[in-house]
């Protein structure tokens, strides 16, 4: 499975989780996908039970799973937070 990623739709669910989540220690948490940033905010993480999901700078990024149907859990979990939340 090749891990494309929509960098946009990321950083737009990290600040959604962010808005509309409930804050956890030193990040937030929505619909079981939780959201946080190094110190200097220049990396997020975004993760769930199974999966995460580290985005550099310049936008380099990492995942790390189990199986590949953790992963299409993850990335459902993403895109329905993204849906959800869209602007008005």
């Amino acid at each position: 499975m090749k891990n494309e990623i929509d960098i946009h739709q990321i950083l737009r669910v990290f600040d959604k989780i962010r808005q509309h989540g409930e804050q956890r220690g030193d990040g937030h948490i929505l619909q079981g996908v939780s959201a946080s940033t190094d110190f200097d905010g220049y990396t997020i993480f975004l993760s769930d039970a199974q999966c995460s999901l580290t985005v550099y700078f310049h936008n380099k990024y990492n995942y790390e799973y189990p199986s590949d149907a953790a992963l299409e859990d993850f990335n459902k979990r993403i895109r329905a937070i993204d849906k959800q939340f869209e602007a008005s």
